[in-house]
């Protein structure tokens, strides 16, 4: 049985560490890590699950991850078959500012990115943009070793300090802490959910899953999330419904909405007005206008 782990040590031998993935699919595993991440998605696609936030995510895409901000990026389904050829590609950056750099960062001159770190330990999406000037960014601070790649990297943070507010991954505050076990086992609930979304779940099935009476899981459930089940599992179900909608892999509206777990059309109508504050053909009509 694999061991797994909710807080993964990241490597210290450097102030600033980069990390070059190229995988079948990300690390499918809720965790946490100290250091601050910054990762621009080469290659795949999938959600972002950023504690009890989700983001559909794409090629191209670059997320900033708070530190100690539990997190995974799910791949879509498709990554897991078994003759799947689907790869993921994606380069992240970790700093600590609590860490090596917290001394720099603590002088005068560095006052307006420190203000800018500390605004955003919810986390956020990088603004379109500037993903051009962000993605160059953390490629040359990757190619770049000692003093370059140190300066290379405060003039990136000095960038972001100077754009306009971006959107926080997560509204409101950041949730309460958990332990170890508490965090694998919370993980563990996410997937379960991420995976059969597009099933008829049942409280008493997810309950079971966890080894809990369904009258403590609700209870355990919304104490570390804030959420319901049903709220929950309704929002994985129109992320992945947003997201089949817009790459049009189906024929029409209803055939999205029975994929994605819901049995009828008027729910699914409804659920998705509720979660994203519009119907599903103004989505639709949206994103057809934005590209």
């Amino acid at each position: 049985m694999k061991v797994l782990q909710f807080t993964i040590p990241v490597a210290h031998d450097k102030t600033i560490i980069t990390q070059k993935d190229q995988l079948p699919h990300f690390y499918p595993y809720l965790h946490r890590h100290e250091e601050i991440q910054l990762t621009w998605i080469q290659q795949g696609n999938g959600t972002l699950l950023a504690e009890n936030s989700m983001h559909p995510f794409r090629s191209g895409e670059i997320f900033w991850l708070g530190g100690n901000q539990p997190h995974v990026f799910k791949s879509d389904q498709s990554y897991f078959a078994a003759k799947s050829k689907k790869n993921v590609q994606a380069l992240t950056l970790f700093f600590n500012p609590m860490g090596k750099l917290a001394p720099m960062l603590d002088l005068q001159e560095f006052k307006k990115i420190s203000a800018f770190i500390q605004q955003f330990s919810n986390g956020f999406k990088v603004a379109e943009e500037d993903m051009a000037e962000v993605s160059n960014s953390i490629l040359r601070i990757h190619q770049s070793k000692g003093v370059a790649q140190m300066i290379r990297f405060i003039e990136l943070l000095d960038f972001f300090s100077t754009r306009k507010t971006p959107q926080p991954l997560i509204s409101g505050a950041r949730l309460s802490a958990v332990n170890e076990q508490e965090g694998i086992r919370i993980g563990y609930i996410y997937d379960y959910i991420m995976k059969h979304y597009d099933a008829d779940i049942m409280l008493e099935d997810i309950a079971r899953e966890a080894h809990m009476t369904p009258e403590a899981f609700c209870r355990y459930f919304k104490k570390h999330t804030r959420l319901t089940f049903v709220s929950f599992l309704n929002e994985v179900r129109v992320n992945e419904a947003c997201k089949k909608l817009a790459d049009r892999s189906y024929d029409s509206i209803a055939t999205v909405a029975y994929n994605c777990g819901f049995n009828s059309i008027a729910n699914f109508n409804r659920v998705f007005k509720t979660v994203t504050g519009k119907s599903p053909r103004s989505f639709l009509k949206e994103y057809e206008q934005v590209e």
